[in-house]
């Protein structure tokens, strides 16, 4: 490190030095960023046959659940972002990257300190040839600058490196978010189905409470034996027990709403209702697409991006820092001496230019190298493996939904075949033809259909929300541009 100090024209040697700093600071060591390549097929295998509704891209940019038509689960969606609690730890992450890339641009610029101190100085009288003791005060008042240029590139592939994970954050922020949203809606439509399981149950138990009277009835006119009066009973108590089962499932449904929510289980209820549920079904006619609307491919893209840009902070140790720092103030003994007016009479200044440079290492920047070049692969790894998971979800819930309105289409045509069935064998059993075991078996086979179709619609539903999640919601990429 050489430190000079002159009287000759300081300020444009410190000047010439920072003027060549900064034209060498155009170059940033290590490669630069370009997006990993992906295999994206031109369609999607499984919506081949299907008449989608049109474009779905606009739709749901208001807020994607909104397409089901249901107030309720439109409120209780919009508290997602605000009171849930994992939400809320994502947006302190997110809030913490960004702080991040704050914290490393502060390094473009130089470190700026002042310092003042007052100090009276009394010497030892043996010291001097005098009897009289001298107080001797002293003011000063200093200024100091240190900056280290950026010449190869480590800051701004720090920055970039930060940004992007920034990047990356809010895009974990708005997975997290759609996850949720996904979960809060698949588990307040389960509360529904387990709503429209009650009332079917509710209606058996009064079907089968009603034949119990019939048999009961026979059975003092002497038509009907005992037994039938029995199996009568025991078809009635099963279907109780079932309607208080069905209870059980959609009371943990409400719990688990009101915790998505961030409520207390104990003081939040949902009231039942009897309300249409629309199965929706509206995928990306594009599969490139799911690149910029997917928030974890773009988190696992941003996450490449940032390992790229720690190779070039890696090789940047392999280069001299250089360092410029100034000094600069006044010295007087007394605030009242015109000389503190004065700065040739009380200035004090220095410079100092210099550069640092590790001559070895032992191996230890090139492992950095490798090390950071070997993390780089592994998140183009992950990133490819996220795009191909992906398209797999979309698959199979597209493929499900269409497997399952083919099953629900067979399954509406066997709950009607099994309710003319009961209703005839019903008929029979007041005549005489048949007996009470007749009629239990097809009232069972009856509602063993209908609890299918019942589970079936659960299923769809929950496809299409799962299809809409799996296609990104209503989110792009766009939205990082901005940070």
């Amino acid at each position: 490190m050489k430190t000079t100090h002159s009287k000759k024209n300081p300020s444009r040697i410190l000047i010439t030095i920072i003027l060549a700093s900064l034209l060498a600071a155009g170059c940033s060591v290590g490669p630069n960023y370009h997006r990993s390549t992906v295999t994206t097929p031109p369609e999607f295998k499984e919506l081949a046959g299907w008449k989608v509704a049109e474009p779905s891209d606009t739709l749901f940019r208001a807020g994607w659940w909104r397409v089901y038509g249901d107030s309720l689960l439109d409120t209780l969606e919009s508290e997602v972002a605000i009171s849930n609690q994992s939400v809320a730890a994502a947006c302190a992450q997110y809030r913490e990257a960004i702080a991040q890339v704050k914290s490393a641009r502060a390094s473009y610029f130089p470190t700026v300190s002042a310092q003042g101190s007052y100090t009276r100085d009394k010497s030892s009288q043996n010291a001097r040839t005098g009897s009289t003791t001298s107080v001797v005060p002293e003011y000063l008042l200093e200024g100091s600058a240190s900056w280290e240029p950026d010449i190869w590139g480590k800051v701004r592939r720090t920055v970039e490196s930060n940004r992007a994970s920034a990047q990356a954050s809010a895009a974990d922020l708005a997975a997290l978010c759609l996850s949720t949203q996904a979960t809060l809606a698949q588990d307040y439509f389960a509360l529904r189905v387990a709503d429209a399981q009650k009332r079917l149950l509710d209606s058996t138990v009064f079907i089968y409470r009603k034949f119990l009277d019939l048999t009961e009835q026979r059975h003092e006119q002497g038509i009907a034996s005992q037994s039938d009066v029995a199996v009568a009973q025991t078809q009635l108590s099963s279907a109780q027990a079932q309607l208080l089962d069905a209870g059980v499932a959609r009371s943990q449904y409400e719990h688990a709403v009101a915790t998505l929510i961030g409520q207390p289980a104990s003081l939040f209820s949902i009231e039942p209702e009897t309300l249409p549920i629309r199965i929706v079904v509206t995928p990306p006619s594009v599969p490139s697409t799911l690149l910029e609307r997917r928030p974890d491919i773009a988190a696992a893209e941003r996450a490449v991006a940032a390992e790229n840009a720690q190779i070039g902070v890696a090789k940047a140790a392999y280069y001299p820092s250089i360092t410029l720092s100034a000094t600069g103030g006044y010295e007087s003994q007394t605030l009242t001496n015109p000389s503190w007016l004065i700065p040739s009479a009380s200035q004090l200044w220095s410079w100092t230019g210099g550069f640092a440079e590790q001559l070895f290492t032992g191996g230890s920047r090139s492992a950095a190298v490798e090390q950071a070049k070997a993390a780089y692969e592994a998140q183009v790894a992950t990133y490819r493996q996220t795009v191909l998971a992906a398209f797999q979800n979309v698959e199979d819930n597209l493929a499900t939904l269409r497997i399952l309105e083919q099953e629900a289409a067979s399954q509406d045509s066997a709950v009607s075949a099994a309710a003319r069935s009961t209703a005839v064998e019903i008929d029979q059993y007041k005549q005489g033809t048949v007996s009470a075991l007749n009629v239990i078996t097809t009232q069972t086979i009856e509602l063993i259909n209908k609890e299918t179709a019942v589970t079936l619609l659960g299923k769809r539903i929950a496809a299409s929300v799962q299809l809409i999640e799996a296609i990104g919601g209503g989110w792009s990429t766009d939205s990082l541009k901005k940070l």
